[in-house]
């Protein structure tokens, strides 16, 4: 049983990365194309840097919102379906 539930506590672990990796990744590589920008431009204003940012990490969990709900869904049915598993 203790195994079960350190293997739930992992998956969780992973989906939560999964699911947040492309928002993490859009907004770094944003991140890195403005200050490149600012350090050329000598432009140092601090806004500049989170208005694509944040526009970008909406436009790309809007894109994989359906992809991020279909995860989501399998693993509460299986870890619904792992309830009866949990015996004393």
């Amino acid at each position: 049983m203790q195994d079960q539930l350190v293997g739930l506590g992992v998956e969780t672990f992973k989906i939560a990365l999964i699911l947040s990796l492309p928002a993490l990744l859009v907004g770094m590589f944003l991140g890195l194309a403005v200050s490149i920008f600012q350090a050329t431009t000598q432009i140092n204003e601090m806004t500049l840097s989170f208005i694509p940012k944040i526009i970008g990490i909406i436009i790309i969990i809007v894109l994989t919102m359906p992809w991020m709900m279909n995860e989501m869904q399998d693993f509460t049915i299986r870890m619904f379906n792992m309830i009866p598993t949990f015996t004393q």
